[in-house]
């Protein structure tokens, strides 16, 4: 379905993955997605925490959608490694495109970066510019 979609509106799969991403995120109609993805963290980097747990959460909601594992490494204080191991094509690029969302709705400042594959792994870095950039 997706490729057939890049194809009609002459878009990168990517690029779409992105779109839906970022209408599930901010749009009020579906706002039970970002409750979930926010259920008890007060700070962006606790969401970020959680991010190793979101695939078994999701589950609980969705049992027949199965996301990939990940990993979050802090590298240094505000320097983080998301990692995202195989499972779901293109789902990196949505992963990207939730903590955007996600930093936004924390009142966060985040600068992410798409590292490419690392030994079979996609690899996302994630610099904490400020905690408390802006109201969330």
């Amino acid at each position: 379905m997706l490729d057939k979609t890049s194809r009609v509106l002459d878009r990168p799969v990517e690029g779409i993955l992105e779109d839906i991403e970022t209408f599930l995120v901010s749009n009020p109609e579906v706002e039970a997605l970002r409750r979930l993805l926010r259920f008890a963290r007060v700070t962006y980097v606790e969401f970020l925490h959680s991010l190793d747990d979101l695939a078994d959460r999701t589950r609980l909601a969705a049992d027949d959608l199965h996301l990939p594992a990940m990993e979050l490494r802090e590298r240094a204080p505000g320097q983080f490694s998301l990692m995202v191991y195989p499972g779901l094509p293109g789902f990196v690029h949505v992963m990207m495109d939730v903590q955007q969302a996600m930093a936004d709705d924390y009142g966060a400042l985040a600068m992410l970066t798409h590292n490419g594959q690392q030994e079979g792994v996609e690899v996302i870095s994630i610099a904490l510019v400020e905690s408390y950039f802006a109201e969330g």
